[in-house]
């Protein structure tokens, strides 16, 4: 299944635009914590999906993306182009970044941290691959995690008559609400 955007860049150039905007300092720890939580929390919404085309490692102070952690060492990079996110990636991104953008960096590493997906691949060895699946079934199960519904907010419509609806992305493999 093919990730929702092009590069971990996208979504780590959007939070760190974001943090700029708010007039807020995004320290490179936190984004990395930020990219685990929304690669987890999209996976979760999306029925596996990835978010971003990329893995994560456990290094010692966390989840890692190893592209990311190594172009961001000396401050935010310089790339060319000018990454165009879809309406539902650039609305979940922002749900996280409400949701978890005012936290410290510290809180969201012992959040981040005290995930069994990262704890056991943190046991298999430094540098040891966090599994989707173990993401997503931490974030489903909501262990020590707010659970999906107070991260990501649906989107809300009003109907001809004025009322609020409800609407999410069409999913085929779902018949009646079941897989």
């Amino acid at each position: 299944m093919p990730a929702a955007t092009d590069s971990v860049f996208d979504i780590a150039f959007w939070f760190s635009d974001r943090a700029l905007n708010d007039n807020e300092y995004l320290q490179p720890v936190k984004l990395q914590y930020l990219l685990y939580l929304s690669q987890s929390y999209f996976a979760v919404a999306y029925n596996g999906k990835k978010l971003v085309p990329a893995i994560f490692i456990a290094e010692e102070t966390g989840p890692v993306e190893p592209s990311v952690h190594r172009a961001w060492t000396r401050g935010r990079p310089t790339f060319d182009g000018n990454p165009v996110l879809s309406d539902d990636v650039h609305s979940f991104v922002d749900s996280i970044w409400r949701r978890f953008g005012h936290h410290s960096a510290e809180h969201l590493s012992k959040l981040c941290r005290r995930t069994p997906a990262y704890q056991v691949a943190l046991k298999r060895g430094h540098r040891a691959e966090i599994m989707l699946e173990h993401m997503m079934e931490n974030f489903t199960r909501a262990h020590d995690t707010p659970d999906v519904g107070q991260v990501v907010k649906p989107k809300v419509v009003r109907s001809h008559k004025g009322r609020a609806v409800a609407v999410k992305s069409w999913d085929p493999r779902t018949l009646g609400g079941k897989k």
